[in-house]
């Protein structure tokens, strides 16, 4: 079993549940990490035995760009993306944090992490 991770992916879109949210938008980032089955890559030095990461990050641009007004559920979305599409991916977390929140305090981040395994 081997990891592969994409950090640190930077997306504004306007997820919130407050109409001010989903009017200005705000700074969002996002880690997704993939276990799978990485042996066969490792030898054949083939992008098609393994997990493309060019994959996964497309996968979070497109979930991210749909308005959500929970974190939990654009999380949640990701990885059900992930596990129907790439067929090597037996566990994924995805973290979604949003920069700045604007719940009236100096706070950097709010951050949501859900885990999944793939199911049999």
């Amino acid at each position: 079993m081997g990891i592969i991770r994409v950090n640190n992916i930077r997306l504004f879109t306007n997820h919130g549940c407050l109409d001010e949210e989903a009017k200005i938008g705000s700074e969002y980032r996002v880690d997704v990490e993939v276990k799978a089955d990485l042996q066969k890559s490792a030898k054949s030095d083939k992008l098609v035995d393994t997990v493309d990461y060019v994959h996964l990050n497309y996968i979070v641009k497109e979930e991210m760009a749909i308005r959500s007004e929970l974190l939990e559920h654009v999380a949640q979305r990701i990885l059900d993306r992930i596990f129907k599409e790439i067929q090597l991916v037996e566990e994924a977390e995805v973290s979604v944090a949003k920069i700045n929140p604007p719940i009236g305090g100096n706070v950097e981040e709010v951050v949501v992490i859900l885990k999944d395994v793939r199911k049999s």
